[in-house]
């Protein structure tokens, strides 16, 4: 039995890469010297155009086979750095008698903001109701759109997840 997380496969999958990427390099390098070398044979223009054009995807593939090599290792290590980040904030977390969750907080956040865009168009529909005209109606009919489907967003983020029907419980003032 394998301890968690120290699976064999994620290292063949990496060396199968390794070597995908390691003969593609090699592919390109014999592209360009058979091309460097019939070009020297024929000596002609469209030959050293030839070398040109595989030696521009040669130089494209090596970009890409270093750069993307160079992108991996660093997003292990972010991804390295940030597990342990979680790990410590989870047991950091584990003695402290308040614990404040992520999505809870975002969901926070999100509400608030619904409820500032209900109060900014609260205000529009103020301003515009006593103006008279197509304009001020157009604005008003808007801002009540707006609060609609504000309102009902931040309904839905209220509801518990999986379920239908809106929250339940004793309003506290």
């Amino acid at each position: 039995m394998e301890p968690l997380g120290s699976s064999s496969a994620p290292a063949q999958g990496k060396k199968i890469t390794l070597n995908a990427s390691t003969l593609s390099l090699a592919v390109m390098v014999t592209i360009f010297l058979v091309a460097v070398v019939f070009a020297a044979n024929q000596n002609d223009v469209i030959g050293w155009l030839v070398v040109v054009i595989s030696l521009g995807w040669l130089l494209l593939s090596a970009f890409l086979v270093f750069g993307l090599k160079r992108g991996a290792a660093k997003m292990t290590t972010q991804l390295k750095a940030a597990t342990a980040a979680a790990a410590s904030r989870g047991q950091g977390g584990a003695t402290s008698p308040v614990t404040v969750d992520e999505a809870t907080r975002n969901r926070d956040l999100k509400l608030d903001h619904s409820f500032k865009i209900i109060q900014v168009q609260t205000k529009v529909v103020n301003e515009y109701r006593v103006q008279e005209g197509a304009e001020a109606a157009g604005m008003v009919d808007r801002a009540l759109e707006t609060i609609e489907i504000t309102a009902s967003n931040a309904r839905d983020m209220m509801k518990p997840s999986g379920r239908s029907e809106p929250m339940t419980g004793e309003v506290i003032d």
